[in-house]
């Protein structure tokens, strides 16, 4: 039953990206690549769901990850006390914090050159297997390394003279990744091994659904293009730097959860006075049959559907603290689940990256805005990827 709804479950995410594609026409033309990465991300997902070098892989990502979480928290309680093992724990505390920490380790990588390398490695890698070029490719590999924002500032120069499609294809590639100083606090809510996983496969689905989006021929760019530069700043400057980028980003994601969480509670109140079901379960009646299509089980689908409604509509921090309340899932439903949630595909992101592009050039930042629809389906659109090849390869 379950590779029966896998090939369902492709065959609408080709039909809806299909359907917003820019060229449709061209589209046979990236045949060959969609296929090739389709193979890569189905042997990814199966070495680390099924051999033991992926279970080593995996058990080792999930105990660094642990490692630094516990120094970050040493952090922590020197200047909140004794707090990171209380319990009840306070969420900003146990899953925001570690951010400054992480941003220091990527502020001291970035220093010595090892991210660019990186940058420089796996972005050639990629471009040579999808063909999206390079310019895409090193956006797609910057959004992981620096950042969704940072992406744009290193390829400023570029972009007054892009495409709307070329536009979207950067726009969209920071969407689908996620870079991997959040990658803490997605372990403190999820399990670290699917988040992992998903980084992984999102970055494969990403270019799958942009070759059928975008078909187009990729942007031209220098030989000696490599979009992210070393720190020429003194090592203390630089670690200083990133430190207190990791605390801007807590402040940016703290407002966020503040508003939302406080208005679907109050639209949950409404609705529920109004016609007797909450705004959420509306939601997950709504966005139900996705969920099934994707391979979670019926009886879990109404729950998924308001996760899936969740993190569309205001951000994946929102739907997470949804998710982790919800008991007794099966393994399959939590694989499908925890993937899918590992992405900024959201309107709320949208309208970051609408800001960032505009400061850069008025007219580009007016060509994304106009393609938010196409944004938001797109970036969700891996997400189902990502959770329906998952879903594949659990029981």
């Amino acid at each position: 039953m379950k590779y029966l709804i896998f090939i369902i479950s492709l065959l609408i995410i080709f039909i809806v990206a299909s359907a917003i594609s820019f060229k449709t026409r061209e589209i046979k033309r990236k045949a060959i690549p969609i296929v090739v990465l389709l193979l890569i991300e189905a042997i990814v997902a199966f070495i680390f769901l099924h051999t033991s070098v992926g279970t080593t892989i995996l058990n080792t990502t999930s105990m660094g990850l642990e490692y630094l979480i516990r120094h970050a928290n040493k952090g922590i309680d020197f200047v909140f006390g004794d707090i990171s093992h209380k319990t009840p724990v306070v969420f900003v505390i146990v899953a925001l914090m570690p951010l400054v920490f992480i941003c220091s380790i990527i502020g001291i990588l970035k220093y010595f050159g090892i991210l660019r390398l990186i940058i420089l490695i796996l972005g050639s890698l990629i471009n040579k297997v999808a063909k999206v070029g390079k310019l895409e490719s090193f956006s797609a590999m910057s959004a992981v390394v620096v950042g969704m924002m940072a992406v744009y500032v290193s390829i400023k120069e570029y972009i007054p003279n892009l495409t709307k499609p070329q536009m979207y294809t950067i726009a969209a590639c920071s969407l689908s990744t996620v870079d991997i100083a959040i990658l803490g606090a997605y372990t403190q809510m999820l399990s670290p091994q699917f988040v992992f996983i998903g980084v992984c496969l999102n970055f494969f689905s990403t270019f799958v659904i942009i070759s059928i989006i975008n078909p187009n021929d990729p942007v031209e760019v220098p030989s000696h293009f490599s979009s992210f530069k070393d720190e020429h700043h003194s090592f203390f400057e630089v670690l200083t730097d990133h430190m207190l980028d990791g605390f801007k980003l807590i402040l940016a994601i703290i407002p966020m959860l503040l508003g939302f969480i406080a208005l679907i509670s109050m639209l949950n109140d409404i609705f529920s006075y109004i016609i007797g079901i909450s705004f959420q379960g509306l939601l997950g009646y709504i966005f139900s049959p996705l969920a099934f299509v994707l391979g979670v089980p019926w009886q879990d689908s109404i729950q998924f559907g308001q996760i899936i409604a969740t993190k569309i509509l205001t951000n994946e921090f929102v739907a997470m603290v949804d998710y982790i309340k919800l008991e007794n899932l099966s393994p399959r439903t939590e694989a499908i689940m925890s993937v899918f949630l590992i992405s900024f595909a959201n309107f709320g992101s949208i309208g970051i990256i609408i800001a960032c592009i505009a400061s850069i050039s008025k007219e580009h930042g007016k060509i994304i805005a106009a393609n938010s629809f196409r944004l938001i389906i797109g970036s969700t659109l891996v997400s189902c990827l990502s959770a329906t090849m998952v879903g594949i390869f659990v029981s």
